[in-house]
């Protein structure tokens, strides 16, 4: 199939690009590699870098005449989102309508979109269901939230296929550790770096982390099932911050502390998504455990540094 991802230089979409491209599809990339990296870029798929709000976007879909859109490209940063809230929805919403407009306007059969835990907000019961209610605490989670109407309102509309993918908390290979980098690749950067490693609250707060590879298996599962639904994409697994720490150094075997600070304003307590209809809808379950993640990540990153 003719595939064309938009952010196929940032961390997660660079890796599905190399999956479809080992999987033998035609693959275009638009990515103005404002986060993504030219390193990440399969030199099997052609790239164009550009934003996705360019009015030069259409003569890309026009040219390559992708059947699937996998759409990644986005402000990621909840704390940009709070202090630039206008160029957030810029990129996130305007953005999104811009990549729907083209599907729409060259016949794109199906639309994959990366959506996020955030659009739930405070969970009311654990696992969260796709069905819980939707109640974002910060303009990104709104900002995602968002085009999730409008890409059903085309579909009403046009007739365009879609599966929308809500991530749990993403970790793995690529994830860089500036700017929003997940806990995770904060915790490996500063471990590996010998700097303090700080926990907001007393550490028992939890999150659901899902491995990048697990979410390459699920777009690809989205190539051909899911349509037109909406599912979580997660372990479904609760651990601490703490316990995550104490994991990472246990792996690293290395001994080492960490500060504690003071709980951050707005952060949210506990967190898993149910993975459901993930199973039923997608087929698609988790392949890693955190543990297994884990090691592969910490070895990627070993490996560079050396």
């Amino acid at each position: 199939m003719r595939i064309l991802v938009t952010g196929g230089a940032g961390f997660i979409a660079s890796h599905i690009v190399d999956r479809l491209i080992a999987e033998q599809h035609e693959v275009c990339i638009v990515d103005n590699l404002s986060t993504g990296k030219q390193e990440n870029i399969n030199p099997a798929a052609i790239f164009y870098n550009l934003d996705i709000r360019s009015e030069h976007v259409l003569e890309v879909f026009e040219d390559f005449n992708p059947q699937i859109v996998i759409h990644h490209a986005a402000q990621i940063s909840v704390a940009h989102s709070v202090s630039d809230p206008s160029l957030d929805a810029s990129i996130n919403i305007n953005g999104t309508i811009n990549i729907l407009d083209c599907c729409y306007k060259t016949g794109v059969r199906k639309i994959i979109y990366a959506s996020s835990a955030a659009v739930y907000g405070y969970p009311e019961e654990l696992p969260v269901e796709e069905s819980a209610k939707l109640s974002p605490l910060s303009p990104y989670g709104l900002s995602k939230l968002t085009p999730e109407f409008y890409i059903q309102l085309y579909s009403n509309l046009h007739g365009l296929k879609y599966t929308i993918l809500r991530y749990s908390n993403a970790y793995g290979e690529r994830q860089d550790p500036r700017g929003e980098g997940g806990v995770i690749s904060i915790f490996l950067d500063n471990l590996l770096t010998q700097k303090e490693i700080q926990i907001h609250g007393d550490g028992t707060q939890t999150r659901d982390f899902i491995y990048v590879k697990d979410i390459v298996n699920a777009n690809i599962a989205a190539l051909t099932k899911g349509e037109n639904c909406i599912v979580n994409i997660s372990t479904q697994t609760e651990i601490s911050v703490k316990e995550l720490f104490e994991m990472m150094c246990k792996i690293l075997e290395i001994d080492a502390s960490p500060k504690y600070m003071d709980e951050r304003v707005g952060d949210i307590k506990y967190s898993s998504l149910s993975n459901r209809q993930a199973r039923s809808i997608l087929g698609w379950t988790s392949q890693f455990t955190l543990y297994q993640g884990l090691k592969e990540t910490i070895n990627y990153y070993q490996n560079i540094c050396v």
